[in-house]
């Protein structure tokens, strides 16, 4: 018996095609992919996946799996999560097939003129890079779920979802064929791997900004005022598009989790997570909250069009290594407090403490003496979520670097084009004379290149400063707006170690490199069993973390190799929070430059 999904989904796609194309779409060609995903039973985790290629007269015909997500820099290998893997020609006669390495499944076609597969995902990780089910919401992230053929990467894609039958709403950036029946539309494998799919009962909120659609999809929202909510949403969105010229899209969703942590870009849709660190119902945890939706909706500029020439077109089985992580993840830091600030949701001072920040979290780091920023977005894949002693005392973040170094270009654009140009140009002629008339990404030069054309003038500071692990002359460029930051560094004791409790104990997770802690011969894992001779307390752990003043103490610990003790004394740790303030004394130019730059109000 043919499958009925599939049947079904190819009969009404070829009627609503036929009467839909007048509206954009174009009629399905014979190498269309079907595909249709289900969900029958949620409390197991497992997905149930069926697709249906056009052999294209392929002896054998091959199916991979992606091991990565574009946007989420870390090998994730979702071949592990497929099971019942089977195939079968169009008369549904079966097929042989075998493994031909790790994510790829090679199946004996013959003279089949289609392929059809049908396998399991298990779909069990919280994350924004993984698809996740369970009997409250399905998170389809499309990378972890759908097989593609390389030969048939660019040829358009028809799903069906088929969401647990207790669910009421399917949200997703794909084009919709038939709502009624959930059946969508991607013009290739990057358009349908780029758009997450979030399914269950979600409050849908909706509104229009220029006559264009955006819904929100809320799992277990928070209570708040609606009408706000939306109309700061709209802000963002009118502010981000008009910073940049151009809507990209004919309707946008935003993705909305519940617990979790993170976020993910793509060409017209967000996921995110709503975690505890945003609490919208406090002005600060509302206003971060903000900041991380401007920041993951204004990375459809930056990122999923003005991009890294690595970044696209996507190698789906193996890293894509750029140097450039620094423009398009720091830059985006940077723009997401403008977008703010132009949205009169920041003021010009909130944002350039929130500048300070980004600043003080890199220049503080034990990392900032080993890695650059253009190490920091190669090496990414070796140490995005690799959290453990060694990439904390190693590392940098390129979003924190990445957004120092954008604020410098920006400030010597402005001051050398007299207030003319700005590093908004650079990003619309990026955006318009790669993205747009090439469809490509720029390289590491030609990202310099129109960096220094628009400014007319060499940038060959800043872009060592990206090469370096040394110090950047940050008052040299705050001077042009008359802007003051503070680089004196404040001294406070410490032992150089982070203690975490550990059952009924406590555990040293983190020593600072080349501390006496470091130097004296503690270890990470070490449990603490006494202070002073004391058995530890809570209170003793205390004057551990945070020392009152300068002194020694003695730790007794264990560890694999048995019980030690050590005597270690406390060391000056240094700290400069470089928070900039706006001076009392600026002249016309600075003032005027400064006004331009960010919005008093």
């Amino acid at each position: 018996m043919k499958n009925p999904h599939l049947v079904f989904l190819r009969l009404v796609v070829f009627v609503v095609c036929a009467t839909i194309t007048k509206a954009g779409f174009a009629q399905n060609s014979a190498d269309t992919v079907f595909a249709t995903v289900s969900m029958d039973a949620p409390h197991t985790h497992y997905y149930q996946v069926e697709m249906d290629f056009n052999s294209n007269g392929a002896q054998n015909f091959e199916v991979k799996m992606p091991v990565w997500t574009p946007g989420y820099y870390w090998m994730l290998n979702f071949a592990k999560n497929v099971t019942s893997f089977s195939a079968t020609d169009e008369n549904d006669n079966p097929l042989q097939f075998l493994k031909t390495d790790l994510n790829t499944w090679q199946i004996k076609a013959g003279d089949a003129k289609r392929v059809k597969i049908s396998y399991d995902v298990y779909a069990y990780e919280r994350s924004v890079a993984d698809p996740w089910l369970d009997d409250g919401r399905a998170f389809i992230q499309p990378t972890g779920v759908f097989m593609f053929s390389q030969e048939l990467i660019q040829t358009p894609v028809v799903l069906q979802v088929n969401p647990y039958n207790e669910w009421s709403t399917v949200t997703t950036g794909l084009d919709c064929l038939n709502e009624k029946e959930h059946i969508y539309r991607a013009e290739d494998f990057d358009v349908l791997y780029d758009s997450p799919i979030l399914a269950g009962n979600m409050e849908i909120l909706s509104f229009e900004v220029d006559g264009i659609p955006y819904t929100i999809s809320m799992e277990n929202p928070a209570e708040f005022d609606r009408e706000t909510y939306i109309g700061d949403f709209k802000k963002i969105v009118k502010s981000a598009t008009s910073l940049m010229g151009d809507i990209p899209y004919s309707h946008y969703s935003f993705l909305i989790m519940d617990q979790g942590f993170g976020g993910l870009e793509h060409r017209n849709s967000m996921a995110v997570f709503s975690n505890s660190n945003y609490d919208v119902t406090n002005s600060r945890g509302y206003q971060s909250w903000l900041a991380f939706i401007a920041h993951e909706f204004f990375h459809l500029y930056n990122v999923k069009r003005i991009r890294p020439i690595e970044l696209g077109p996507f190698d789906y089985c193996n890293e894509n290594l750029t140097n450039m992580l620094w423009v398009a993840e720091g830059l985006t830091v940077y723009y997401e407090y403008m977008v703010l600030n132009r949205a009169g949701l920041m003021s010009q001072q909130e944002v350039l403490d929130a500048y300070s920040k980004t600043i003080a979290n890199f220049e503080n780091a034990n990392g900032r003496k080993y890695l650059t920023a253009r190490q920091s977005s190669y090496d990414t894949w070796l140490n995005f979520f690799n959290w453990n002693n060694h990439t904390d005392n190693t590392t940098i973040s390129y979003y924190d670097i990445g957004n120092a170094l954008g604020m410098l270009l920006d400030l010597k654009i402005r001051y050398e084009t007299d207030g003319e140009k700005s590093l908004e140009d650079v990003m619309r002629t990026i955006y318009n004379d790669f993205h747009k008339k090439q469809n490509r990404g720029y390289t590491d030069e030609e990202f310099r290149e129109v960096c220094e054309t628009i400014a007319g003038c060499s940038l060959e500071e800043i872009f060592h400063y990206a090469e370096i692990t040394g110090p950047m002359d940050y008052q040299k460029y705050l001077d042009y707006v008359g802007v003051k930051m503070n680089l004196t560094s404040t001294k406070t004791v410490s032992y150089g170690l982070t203690v975490r409790k550990a059952g009924e104990g406590w555990q040293i997770t983190d020593i600072d490199r080349n501390s006496p802690a470091w130097q004296i011969g503690l270890s990470i894992n070490d449990q603490i069993l006494a202070i002073n001779g004391t058995a530890a307390n809570e209170t003793l752990i205390g004057s551990l973390t945070h020392p009152e003043k300068q002194g020694e103490i003695t730790l007794k610990v264990k560890r694999r190799s048995g019980e030690k003790e050590f005597t270690i004394p406390t060391f000056e740790q240094e700290w400069c929070d470089y928070k900039m303030q706006v001076k009392t004394d600026i002249n016309d130019k600075q003032k005027q430059l400064l006004e331009s730059w960010i919005l008093e109000k």
